[in-house]
């Protein structure tokens, strides 16, 4: 029998939500920091061989694109005045197909809900080889109601959210988040677009199927049931 979890518990896993970069060193510690946004490299190997992001981003950037997987289409519209570094980011690994042919390796369905992807790798260890910064909204208006659960502070991260999953304060790659239910996290995640209605109706779908063999992060915690791979973003 699984037991309810109390709210405290329910905010323990968020951790969980990260790329975490364990992958073999590579030598170099380039960056960029010309323009408005810094993409540092982390030491670790690129699970895709990537060119850094252009410091200042693109006249020609897309407000929104296409995330096309074996499950439907995910149209997301992109939220950069807000975190302008973060869709920058997203839109170059896209632009160099860093994205195609990869798995969403994980799926959550107790206590919060997200779809994660963007690790090539499949594992949650995998990243582009490169870090940046947080851009974080003080008490954003976007994750209200926001309060505290034994000490911790939370934010309601609503359904629809697009959001870069981290290991940690500013350790963004290439990770990200698809939330298709209201969820409680730490207010940690760099937010940078949103679903439409009928991206999230994919994201559900994919969810209803559930989980294959818990990964033991957890009960409702583990790869999608029915795989699920990116074909690309455009």
């Amino acid at each position: 029998m699984i037991h309810p979890r109390t709210a405290a518990q329910l905010l323990l896993p968020l951790v969980l939500l990260v790329g975490c970069g364990t992958g073999s060193k590579s030598p170099g510690s380039e960056k960029t920091a010309t323009g408005p946004c810094s993409y540092s490299k982390d030491g670790t190997k690129a699970a895709k061989p990537v060119q850094l992001p252009p410091s200042t981003p693109p006249q020609d950037e897309p407000t929104s694109m296409v995330i096309s997987t074996t499950a439907g289409d995910i149209p997301i519209t992109f939220e950069a005045d807000s975190a302008p570094c973060a869709v920058n980011s997203f839109v170059s690994l896209a632009r160099q197909s860093y994205f195609d042919r990869t798995p969403c390796h994980r799926l959550t369905t107790q206590g919060y809900y997200v779809l994660q992807c963007g690790d090539p790798m499949g594992t949650g260890q995998g990243g582009p080889g490169y870090t940046f910064g947080d851009e974080l909204v003080p008490n954003d208006p976007r994750l209200q109601p926001c309060g505290a659960v034994a000490g911790q502070a939370f934010c309601t991260y609503p359904t629809g959210t697009l959001a870069m999953a981290n290991r940690g304060p500013d350790t963004n790659g290439s990770q990200f988040f698809l939330v298709y239910g209201s969820s409680r996290f730490p207010p940690d995640f760099t937010v940078f677009g949103h679903l439409d209605a009928a991206g999230l109706s994919v994201v559900k779908k994919i969810a209803a199927r559930g989980i294959a063999t818990p990964d033991g992060m957890g009960p409702g915690d583990g790869a999608p049931k029915e795989p699920v791979t990116i074909n690309g973003v455009q």
